[in-house]
């Protein structure tokens, strides 16, 4: 399914059931022949004959949105043709909840990214383990390089370099 602009010529086909009051009364209406007019070739660069003609159209439409912004009619397109009502139906419920289905995979992606760069911040102050200088806090006890914690490295991690970096004062 894929969303994209058209007119309808022919008449539509039944519109579907309510929906859920999140979006108030829904109404899905199919058309077999109209079909989403490729004006760009973008994705048919290599295509070197006329654009072709995709059939299978629907509109939904609904009451309200859960933002509260203004309904605007959603045009999506479906490669099979002689839609029943209940495909209509399972097609824009498919769509709205698309939404859902993404935002847990950008979740996941974010989640997995955070949980990399933390296992290699990890591995490197742990590497760095032997050539950190152990700068303790009063209350805390000297232990042995191999010893430290990775708090205790990150403490001494500035003084790891034999040469400082070429760079200016700090400013106040």
């Amino acid at each position: 399914m894929v969303a994209s602009s058209s007119s309808a010529t022919q008449p539509p086909g039944a519109p579907s059931k309510p929906s859920p009051s999140l979006y108030g009364q829904a109404t899905a209406q199919a058309w077999d022949q109209p079909h989403p007019r490729l004006t760009q070739r973008t994705a048919w660069t290599d295509h070197e004959e006329p654009l072709p003609i995709i059939e299978g159209t629907f509109r939904l439409t609904v009451d309200r949105l859960p933002s509260g912004g203004d309904p605007k009619p959603v045009w999506l397109w479906w490669s099979e043709v002689d839609a029943s009502d209940a495909d209509i139906d399972r097609c824009w419920h498919m769509f709205v909840r698309r939404f859902d289905i993404e935002h847990t995979f950008r979740l996941l992606k974010q989640t997995l990214r955070w949980t990399w760069l933390m296992i290699t911040v990890h591995a490197r102050l742990r590497l760095a383990r032997p050539l950190a200088i152990d700068l303790r806090r009063p209350r805390e006890k000297p232990v042995e390089p191999e010893r430290l914690t990775t708090a205790r490295v990150r403490r001494g991690f500035q003084n790891i370099r034999a040469t400082p970096i070429p760079a200016r004062a700090l400013k106040p």
